[in-house]
């Protein structure tokens, strides 16, 4: 092959390469629409959460499951403002041992509370960084009503328990967008919730999914 050819051919090969290697990546960054100013973001997420051994709940009650709703309202400057529904059951820490954070209702010895539900509602303030980028980072803090309930081994509930308390939670956490305004929503909170005259801290993990609707 002449020298000349090939010289020629050699730069069409590596940009047909790196043509064929960036056109998934450049594909799925198309399909990326970000969220402006002015929409609303609705989520559902997944949790594990635990509390402290300290506080009226954390004596007895230690970790599980739980649910979160958010309404995310995205404002300027790299802000968001937001509504938070969580709900989260945790056992027991010693389900065979007497009850001890709250009066009992029955005078049956044998009838202990083996799970707690812990329902918050609150307002979030987001503070966002790098809103132009699919990985958006975020620090909040929030304020709410909490509402405790326990569940008892002969299957009632326990409720209410010292009426409606109050809570104030911090948080950090990520937004990474996949597909169109669609994102992975992970983030970790902490909340000190005033109940029973204590203060209880509740620590969780959450992940799932938000869907900022176009206008």
């Amino acid at each position: 092959m002449p020298q000349c050819r090939r010289r020629t051919l050699l730069p069409l090969l590596f940009l047909l390469v790196a043509l064929v290697v960036t056109a998934p990546t450049a594909r799925a960054a198309s399909t990326i629409v970000l969220p402006r100013a002015g929409q609303v973001g609705v989520g559902i997420s997944g949790s594990f959460a635990t509390l402290l051994p300290s506080g009226s709940l954390g004596e007895e009650f230690g970790s599980g499951p739980g649910l979160s709703v958010r309404l995310r309202y995205r404002m300027r400057f790299e802000r968001a403002i937001g509504l938070t529904f969580d709900a989260q059951q945790l056992d027991s820490r010693n389900p065979s041992g007497a009850a001890g954070a709250f009066d009992s209702l029955t005078d049956a010895p044998a009838v202990l509370r083996d799970r707690l539900k812990l329902v918050t509602a609150g307002f979030e303030f987001y503070q966002m960084f790098d809103t132009r980028e699919r990985t958006v980072k975020m620090l909040s803090a929030g304020a709410g009503l909490a509402q405790v309930s326990a569940h008892l081994t002969d299957g009632e509930i326990q409720y209410p328990i010292d009426g409606d308390g109050l809570y104030l939670s911090a948080g950090a956490g990520i937004e990474r967008f996949f597909f169109r305004s669609w994102a992975w929503d992970l983030n970790t909170h902490y909340m000190a919730v005033f109940q029973g005259q204590k203060i209880n801290h509740d620590i969780s993990i959450q992940l799932g999914l938000i869907f900022y609707a176009a206008y």
